[in-house]
């Protein structure tokens, strides 16, 4: 994958259709069913954005998650966070999304000021890997994206 021209395509779906045509295009690619922006708000993600690969309603139990009981607080933690098969990933020993979210790859998001915003995701309930070049991929977009978030 030529690094360069998908962060140009990423860019130009931003600028044509908004976060949503931004994480269709990043989906396309990847065998995971959803592509995620989840914004933090206190002890909660909201989720701000999905990209279902099968274009179905958002289900509600990807609406709002605690915070403490996401994957997403190791993203906040360490700065990215990838699993390819969260079953056998011994980091989530006891963590009550273990096999359940099963394949999450994420980065964090920043707001226009440089603070937290949120997280950027490709994740399913199948295991699936993620190849470096997309998770890359992924981290620019987040470089992208904080013009397009609204902040609080």
């Amino acid at each position: 994958m030529d690094l360069v021209r998908s962060i140009d395509a990423v860019s130009q779906a931003l600028a044509t259709g908004g976060i949503s045509a931004a994480l269709a295009y990043l989906n396309a690619n990847v065998p995971h069913r959803y592509t995620a922006v989840y914004r933090l708000d206190g002890p909660f993600l909201h989720n701000a954005f999905l990209h279902d690969k099968e274009l179905k309603r958002r289900p509600a139990y990807l609406a709002v998650i605690p915070f403490d009981q996401s994957y997403c607080q190791f993203v906040v933690r360490d700065g990215f966070f990838r699993t390819d098969d969260s079953a056998a990933d011994l980091r989530l020993k006891g963590h009550p999304y273990q096999g359940l979210v099963v394949s999450y790859h994420s980065v964090p998001l920043l707001g226009t000021t440089g603070k937290l915003w949120g997280t950027l995701s490709h994740f399913d309930v199948k295991k699936h890997p993620l190849s470096d070049e997309e998770f890359e991929l992924l981290r620019g977009a987040a470089q992208l994206l904080p013009g397009y978030l609204i902040e609080r």
